[in-house]
């Protein structure tokens, strides 16, 4: 549950009024460089998930992420945030766009503090429609927030296209966006033709993670509509799984035994284990069901880099393209 403690808010907020007057506030984290014209200097207003008009008196640059799908996209359009929810969670799943050193951590992605969020006196919160509506409310007594969509399993290029445009929008870094846009596109097209080059294309894929809970291994599978998944499809080859997804994320759970629905002697897994817990590898060693997988027994197992993000922007999925084209032209 979110903490709504508006006394302490309230608190929060006069202290950073008298901390404005003694001239000791905190300096925004400096942003990477990054092309795109700079920011223009009057109103902007976009229009997010909730269909709410979110109308700012300038571009944001004092900017909170409470998701790190959106974080890394305000962290390639070169704003770096002031504060994250769960900056060190970030730093082990998210390699695509690294955070300053000085960026401050707001709590969990779960329960934000919305005291910390407050204090840092952002002139933008972007948060996703997933998130407790309850928050939103919350810190709309303070700072303007604009919702991410965040996934849409009915399209999620399409969607993830969307979120950056209107973040972009909002911190008037639209030449910026349609720079990361065109150089996804143009990745996605050059490994879409070396997979073809190399006899691969329409090949089968799959993508899971798991965690293990005593002696059972959960397996979560990245099924049709899954960001992960919509980046191979593009990349000219086939989810190999077919089971129930969700209609938001594409994700869909099973164990060790359903996955023997991969038959196919071609299908190649892939997994994250950015965590350090590899319940592939380690969990299932001695399973006697995962060892007589295809996959498995033809070595077509393949544990991504740590640190590439399934639920990214774009620099994420380029991060994807790179090792789908690897395993398919080795």
């Amino acid at each position: 549950m979110i903490r709504s403690r508006l006394a302490v808010l309230a608190a929060a907020v006069t202290a950073a009024a008298l901390l404005t007057a003694c001239g000791t506030t905190e300096q925004a984290a400096s942003a990477p460089a990054a092309g795109g014209s700079s920011a223009p200097a009057g109103p902007v207003t976009v229009t997010d998930a909730r269909g709410k008009a979110v109308t700012l008196k300038a571009p944001a640059t004092r900017v909170v992420g409470l998701e790190w799908g959106e974080t890394e996209m305000l962290v390639g359009l070169g704003v770096m945030p002031v504060g994250v929810a769960d900056t060190k969670g970030y730093a082990t799943w998210v390699t695509a766009a690294k955070l300053d050193a000085a960026v401050k951590d707001v709590g969990t992605r779960s329960e934000p503090s919305v005291d910390a969020i407050v204090a840092l006196q952002p002139d933008l919160v972007v948060m996703e429609a997933e998130r407790d509506s309850a928050l939103v409310g919350q810190l709309e007594k303070y700072v303007p927030v604009i919702v991410a969509k965040g996934s849409d399993a009915a399209d999620n290029l399409a969607r993830m296209r969307t979120d950056l445009t209107m973040i972009a929008t909002a911190v008037g870094k639209a030449d910026r966006a349609q720079q990361l846009l065109a150089d996804f596109d143009a990745a996605l097209a050059a490994g879409k033709a070396k997979i073809a080059a190399a006899g691969a294309a329409g090949r089968p894929f799959a993508f899971a993670d798991g965690w293990k809970e005593g002696s059972t291994v959960s397996i979560r599978m990245f099924g049709q509509g899954s960001l992960v998944s919509q980046v191979g499809i593009g990349l000219g080859l086939r989810n190999a799984w077919t089971g129930k997804v969700d209609e938001v994320w594409g994700l869909g759970q099973t164990d060790v035994e359903g996955l023997t629905a991969l038959k196919a002697p071609d299908v190649r897994f892939f997994y994250n284990a950015s965590d350090g817990v590899d319940v592939f590898a380690d969990g299932l060693a001695g399973n006697a069901i995962w060892t007589s997988l295809p996959f498995v027994q033809q070595k077509q197992l393949h544990r991504m880099p740590d640190g590439i993000w399934t639920f990214g922007g774009t620099l994420s999925a380029q991060q994807h393209i790179d090792a789908f084209v690897k395993a398919y032209t080795a």
